[in-house]
């Protein structure tokens, strides 16, 4: 996708391709934890299995592959999980054109290019540790998978164009806006928590306080509530 449109979405990639058999595969890189994420998914398989100039009979199967930097599912859900439709009793999977891989980046433990064992472990390293890599590290991986190679490759901005480079920068300071914009939703949350925390605290005290007939004034001062807020709460205590 277009790196501009890309700068404009959730995600900072989505890639669209089909193989020589004609089937779909969408990529998403998800960089942060989002709500809904899961339904968004299914409806990106379903826009892109519906969207398919053919007769119903000749469609194609649609893979949707989520990489993700943040957990997705519970922690008994392996790092790597594939989910497909299958009958409730038998687990039988007649229907198969709709599939969906989720690749849980945090639940990868492996750090070492020494304890990598696979292709898909090897991917794996390189979204987490891409920038990590050592020259020695990414030539040991080079030697058992070429691919991921033109893969580093491709990470390198000094090859990038401007319009790459500038469109990578600014999504990176998008990205850096949203979480300032929501550590300032949390701080609100918790102040304004903390704020009704000590006015219910204060009506519990004013209340118990008028139980045993305490004067008003001596509420007042012992819990800055107001005149008429106490006759208020006396009112509705008798």
């Amino acid at each position: 996708m277009d790196p501009e449109i890309a700068s404009d979405k959730q995600s900072i990639v989505d890639v669209l391709c089909k193989d020589s058999q004609g089937n779909r595969y969408i990529v998403e890189m998800q960089v942060a934890r989002d709500k809904g994420f899961e339904k968004r998914a299914q409806l990106y398989a379903a826009k892109a299995y519906s969207r398919q100039r053919c007769d119903y009979t000749d469609l194609k199967k649609v893979f949707f592959i989520a990489i993700s930097n943040k957990t997705l599912f519970p922690e008994e859900v392996e790092y790597i999980s594939t989910h497909s439709i299958r009958d409730i009793k038998t687990n039988g999977h007649y229907l198969k054109d709709l599939q969906f891989v989720f690749v849980e980046l945090p639940k990868f433990t492996k750090s070492k290019v020494e304890q990598l064992e696979s292709t898909v472990e090897r991917w794996c390293y390189f979204f987490q540790y891409a920038e990590e890599t050592t020259d020695e590290d990414l030539r040991k991986i080079a030697e058992k998978s070429p691919i991921i190679k033109l893969a580093y490759d491709e990470l390198d901005k000094f090859h990038w164009s401007e319009k790459d480079l500038v469109a990578y920068e600014e999504r990176v300071m998008d990205l850096q806006k949203e979480a300032a914009i929501l550590a300032q939703k949390l701080d609100d949350a918790k102040e304004e928590g903390i704020t009704e925390g000590m006015a219910k605290g204060k009506i519990e005290v004013a209340k118990a306080m008028l139980a045993n007939n305490v004067d008003i004034d001596t509420i007042v001062k012992c819990t800055d509530l107001s005149i008429s807020e106490i006759k208020e709460l006396s009112e509705l205590s008798f």
